[in-house]
């Protein structure tokens, strides 16, 4: 799924969220979104995912227009990880994967697809535990295997690692970029963490909604170089 932002302007009263933005996406591929607060990230991630729509400007899906009438379709191959998790209390970590299919048709068995999920994120074990059993950097894994079970083209991450601390957040790093290998999903993520944005393939820095810099990362390049790169 190549995935486009084509002169993207999105305001809201008194606010600039996004201007004139230009941005293209390839298949199969790593792009981490940084910046400061504020800076457009999330609404990047928003738009792109199908949850919000442009105030002027296009998103392309393919190299056409996405319009209001395949928003939903759109959003069902799309797969989405939060800085807050958001499961459900009162639901297995199995019932919690299950979840986002419960009301659609698949062509594929949905319990096999979450159990050989949870099983990727390490989580085999733990099927019939409720959230509040797990620690936080379990149940982001858990939200990762919710948002990859519909098996979505694009995987979208809103701060992941944001509560979770340094070791932690660098496992679901870890884990997401080798998940995308695997499943051969492309991956966008927002933050603050450059480390997290040293493992992509890609950097997008945002300021004030606009687009500052767009540096591509060579796998040949040395982890400290790339975080060097990321320095104001």
């Amino acid at each position: 799924m190549v995935v486009s932002l084509r002169g993207v302007t999105r305001g809201y009263p008194g606010l600039s969220a996004l201007d004139a933005v230009d941005l293209e996406i390839a298949d199969g591929t790593a792009v981490a979104l940084t910046g400061a607060s504020g800076a457009g990230k999330s609404t990047v991630l928003h738009l792109l995912g199908g949850m919000d729509r442009p105030t002027a400007g296009t998103v392309e899906i393919d190299g056409k227009a996405l319009t209001s009438r395949q928003m939903d379709e759109h959003r069902r191959r799309v797969g989405f990880v939060f800085q807050r998790f958001h499961l459900l209390p009162a639901l297995t970590v199995l019932d919690n994967v299950l979840a986002p299919l419960l009301p659609r048709r698949v062509d594929f068995d949905r319990r096999e697809r979450a159990t050989e999920l949870l099983t990727a994120v390490g989580l085999a074990e733990r099927t019939s535990a409720l959230p509040a059993e797990l620690s936080g950097g379990q149940q982001q894994r858990v939200a990762i295997a919710r948002a990859l079970v519909g098996r979505p083209r694009l995987l979208l991450a809103d701060e992941p690692t944001g509560n979770l601390d340094s070791v932690i957040g660098r496992e679901i790093v870890d884990l997401l970029l080798s998940l995308r290998e695997r499943y051969g999903t492309t991956l966008v993520v927002a933050t603050h963490d450059p480390e997290v944005a040293a493992g992509c393939d890609r950097i997008v820095r945002l300021q004030d909604g606009r687009i500052t810099s767009d540096t591509k990362l060579s796998p040949s390049d040395d982890v400290l170089d790339r975080l060097g790169g990321l320095r104001p």
